[in-house]
C-alpha cells in the first residue's frame, strides 16, 4: 500500500510524526508532502497568485510553500511516481468538528484527495476539554489511530467522499470506543475580533478562537467526542441541497 501523508500544521508538526507512526503500521511505502509552515484555517485554498516551491527534507519527505491543497496537488503530480492508494491528513492539533470542517486545511487536504479519486481520511486530535489543556501529546491518536484506520482502509466508499476522524482529549484508557456519526453544527458563528496597534501605531485585527457554544444533537460528531468517543464521519463533496431543487425549478420554469 502506497500512502501519502499531509497536514495543515506544517512539515515539522508533532502530529505529522504521530501520523507517520500510525501509517507505518500498515505500510513502509510512505510519502510526505506537507506545507512548510502552519496553514490552519486555510480551507480548500489553492495558491494562484505566486509561485509554489517544493523542498526536499529527506527520502520521500517534501514540503511546499503553499496550502494543504497545494501540498496534495504537488504530492500527486510532482512527488510520487504513480497515485497513492490512500491519503492521510493530520494528525491535526485541535478539533475539526461540525461546521468548522469548512475552515479546516486538514479536511480540505482530504477533499483534494477525494476529488482525485483517492481514498482520503482526515484525522484530528482535540487538545482541550472543559476549557483545560488536554492531550497535547496526541496520546489518544497514537494509541487508537491504527484501530480506527484499519476498517476505513478497506470499507467501500462512494466516489467523491472522504472520512473525518476526531480523537477526544482523553488518555487512551478513558476512550469509550469509536462511533460513526453525522456532522454536527455549532449554535453561532465563530468568535471575536481583537483590535490592537503595532509598534508603528497602525491598527491590526486578530480573530479570536475562544470556545464556541453548541448543542449536542444526538448522533453528531460533537456529541460523540463530548461523551468520550472517537468520531468517524463520512463527508460528501456534493453540496447541492437536493430537497430545494424542485421548488427552485418551479420558480424559474417558464
Amino acid at each position: 500500500m502506497k500512502i501519502l501523508l499531509t497536514n495543515d500544521d506544517g512539515i515539522h508538526a508533532p502530529g505529522l510524526k504521530v501520523l507517520e507512526a500510525i501509517a507505518r503500521e500498515f505500510s513502509d511505502d510512505i510519502w510526505i508532502c506537507a506545507p512548510d509552515e502552519e496553514q490552519s484555517g486555510m480551507g480548500h485554498a489553492l495558491t494562484l497568485t505566486r509561485p509554489v516551491r517544493l523542498r526536499k527534507h529527506g527520502e520521500r519527505r517534501f514540503s511546499v510553500t503553499g496550502t494543504p491543497t497545494d501540498s496534495v496537488t504537488m504530492g500527486l503530480r510532482k512527488v510520487i511516481d504513480g497515485p497513492p492508494d490512500v491519503i492521510l491528513s493530520g494528525v491535526n492539533r485541535g478539533a475539526n468538528l461540525a461546521d468548522d470542517i469548512t475552515y479546516s486545511g486538514t479536511v480540505s487536504a482530504a477533499i483534494e484527495g477525494a476529488l482525485a479519486g483517492i481514498r482520503s481520511i482526515a484525522l484530528s486530535q482535540i487538545t482541550t476539554r472543559d476549557g483545560e489543556p488536554g492531550a497535547y501529546a496526541f496520546e489518544a491518536a497514537r494509541s487508537w489511530g491504527a484501530k480506527v484506520l484499519a476498517p476505513l482502509l478497506d470499507t467501500p466508499l462512494p466516489n467523491r467522499t472522504l472520512v473525518n476522524v476526531n480523537f477526544p482529549a482523553l488518555p487512551s484508557g478513558q476512550i469509550r470506543g469509536i462511533k460513526a456519526v453525522r456532522q454536527g453544527f455549532h449554535d453561532y458563528a465563530r468568535g471575536t475580533v481583537v483590535e490592537g496597534r503595532d509598534p508603528r501605531g497602525f491598527k491590526y485585527y486578530w480573530f479570536g478562537l475562544e470556545a464556541i457554544e453548541h448543542t449536542l444533537d444526538h448522533g453528531t460528531d460533537l456529541e460523540a467526542v463530548d461523551a468520550g468517543y472517537i468520531s468517524v464521519t463520512p463527508l460528501q463533496l456534493d453540496l447541492t441541497h437536493h430537497a430545494s431543487l424542485g421548488a427552485l425549478a418551479e420558480r424559474f420554469s417558464s
